[in-house]
């Protein structure tokens, strides 16, 4: 999933076609509108291939047997994406093949499900990779932390975006009306219907359930969130372990495919070979590059925090539009590989068995002589724009008196700030979500005016 880097309307479309749109931004190597579209709009792309924008798309295909569909999106967005399906196919939809399991991408598929029973169809087969119902069941057991990781991931989302219902859940993590798959493979699975073979190929990236498809009669590769159009999401905080390594296999072995047609879930289709295997290279580029730099500094002994100040992503992948760090960012996927190859310690002995948070910070503010110095010294850093450690600094504040209204008046104005500068939707969710628990804590102190007449 992935945003523009300048948020915008994101419905504001003024160029329809999206191949068209993905020509001129390749070709110039700027986006002069929104690469991400969330229009629930369907286009036909060649004869008997559609994609439907959405948070995350459609992608559908035409068959002599019926329809084969790609993703579902979500919940909140799957009858409008099953509508606008309907608009250009009556046709049955025999099978639904999910790119992986995250919910933007199999939620709308009660959606899909219910249009088939009201247009008199059987209910489609649902095929995945065997790793899907175990990432399912994980969220079931994990229902109400993905809740709160959902409002605090997209809690710091312009609302201009018109991503609001992604803020919040609804009390269910996973829909009770989200189809599981009825059809799971390990390593690959050719699915033929009618006249039509989708052949299927597992690789670990963004997810370990990750599916990508050849379409041979197509020349086309379905690629779901292997291709974003934003820097690779292979470093989220507050998710489970991501492969950017594998990832990059990945594309390597898509370019050999020799692709005339690329369908991602998010961002825009692309047309031509040479554009198709420029993506996937600069992308893979990318994430080896960070990978060979971090295992570097990991075999010469290197500490986490050195390596995270050291290892970059050269500019020049960085400002092409398809690479641009407003989802995830290269400082997040270090950390990433880190805890992939290095576990969790990151080598400072004294943070193997450290101090409780309120402990430490209460021993730092009296070594300071008062909370009121180390407020100060936290606003006098955000003022001078070196946020890191003005965050440092008023977590210590707010730890050490988790009470006091002066620190977590400080706190939310340091955050709020902090999100307006950041780049990533990953670091604004967050810091957003820490300015309004500052304010939360902050208001609960005020007196009650509600029964107060005038």
């Amino acid at each position: 999933m992935s945003l523009h880097p300048k948020p915008r309307d994101s419905t504001a479309v003024r160029t329809a076609d999206p191949l068209e749109l993905s020509a001129r931004v390749i070709a110039s190597g700027t986006a002069d509108e929104p690469t991400n579209r969330v229009t629930n709009t369907l286009t036909e792309l060649d004869d008997g291939i559609a994609v439907v924008e959405s948070f995350s798309h459609m992608v559908a295909f035409s068959t002599e047997a019926g329809l084969v569909c790609f993703d579902a999106s979500g919940a909140l967005s799957g009858a409008a994406v099953a509508e606008a399906l309907r608009r250009w196919s009556k046709e049955p939809v025999d099978s639904l093949i999910y790119t992986h399991g995250h919910m933007d991408h199999v939620g709308g598929s009660g959606a899909v499900a219910a249009d088939a029973e009201a247009l008199g169809h059987r209910p489609p087969r649902v095929v995945g990779h065997a790793n899907i119902p175990v990432r399912l069941q994980r969220y079931e057991d994990t229902n109400g932390y993905n809740l709160a990781i959902n409002a605090r991931q997209f809690g710091g989302v312009s609302r201009q975006l018109n991503l609001g219902s992604l803020r919040a859940g609804a009390g269910r993590f996973v829909g009770a009306d989200t189809l599981w798959p009825d059809v799971t493979y390990h390593d690959h699975l050719t699915v033929s219907v009618g006249d039509t073979d989708f052949v299927l190929h597992h690789d670990k990236g963004e997810t370990d359930d990750h599916t990508w498809a050849w379409v041979p009669g197509h020349r086309a590769l379905c690629v779901g969130d292997f291709v974003t159009w934003v820097f690779p999401n292979a470093g989220n905080p507050q998710k489970v372990q991501r492969y950017p390594l594998e990832w990059a296999r990945a594309l390597r072995r898509m370019q050999a495919f020799e692709a005339e047609l690329l369908l991602p879930a998010h961002g825009l289709p692309v047309r031509g070979t040479a554009e198709v295997n420029l993506i996937l290279g600069d992308l893979a580029s990318a994430l080896e590059g960070l990978v060979d730099a971090t295992l570097e500094l990991m075999n010469d002994g290197e500490s986490l925090d050195t390596i995270i100040q050291s290892v970059e992503v050269s500019e020049d992948l960085l400002s092409k539009p398809w690479l641009q760090p407003v989802y995830d960012e290269p400082e997040f996927v270090v950390r990433n590989i880190w805890r992939l190859y290095g576990g969790w310690w990151d080598l400072n002995p004294a943070k193997l068995k450290s101090a409780g948070e309120a402990a430490y910070a209460a021993e730092i503010v009296r070594l300071v002589g008062s909370t009121e110095k180390v407020i100060s010294r936290a606003q006098e850093m955000a003022t001078a724009g070196d946020f890191r450690l003005a965050c440092e600094l008023i977590e210590l504040a707010t730890t050490a008196e988790p009470e006091s209204v002066a620190a977590h008046g400080a706190r939310a104005e340091i955050y709020a700030a902090r999100r307006r500068i950041e780049r990533s939707l990953m670091a604004k969710g967050i810091y957003a979500a820490a300015s309004r628990e500052s304010t939360a804590i902050i208001e609960s102190t005020l007196p009650d005016q509600s029964d107060q007449t005038p």
